[in-house]
């Protein structure tokens, strides 16, 4: 069977996620979780017309102007509880796995009160970083420690 995948079609940059015009817009989004990230790899960064998915899998097919250049935290789509914005290169990812149901439980927990944004690939959770690796650790360090969960390193 086939799924029906629906793509989002965008036309165009709004304007820069840094830019103050929007940044009480997109704190209230962020904090209501709609903000959206779609990771545009190097060799696509020029190109006028791409598709690709974003980290929370819509599909995206993006179209720029001939006048047009996408920056690091373009601004491609906003509306009163979604944004998506482009950031460059690939998504860093950090894999974690419980020793066990009641660890995997407390790593859940954690993940969710922590607001991470995760992804699920077999036993390991998969967390999509936003910052440095060190303060996701510290986060829990306390089952780091312990030997109940066990990490790979970050990758792209």
């Amino acid at each position: 069977m086939r799924e029906n995948i629906v793509t989002l079609r965008l036309h165009g940059i709004i304007g820069r996620s840094d830019d103050p015009t929007y940044a009480g817009r997109l704190h209230h989004i962020e904090h209501h979780g709609g903000i959206e990230l779609l990771f545009v790899p190097p060799a696509d960064v020029g190109r006028k017309r791409f598709r690709l998915m974003t980290d929370r899998g819509t599909d995206c097919a993006v179209s720029l102007d001939r006048d047009e250049e996408l920056v690091d935290g373009g601004l491609l789509f906003l509306s009163h509880d979604r944004a998506i914005i482009a950031r460059f290169g690939e998504q860093e990812t950090w894999r974690l796995k419980p020793a066990d149901q009641a660890t995997a439980l407390k790593l859940g927990w954690n993940a969710g009160n922590l607001h991470w944004r995760v992804r699920f690939d077999g036993d390991w959770l998969v967390v999509l970083l936003d910052g440095p690796l060190e303060a996701y650790r510290a986060r829990i360090m306390p089952l780091l420690q312990a030997g109940e969960v066990v990490e790979s390193d970050a990758v792209r």
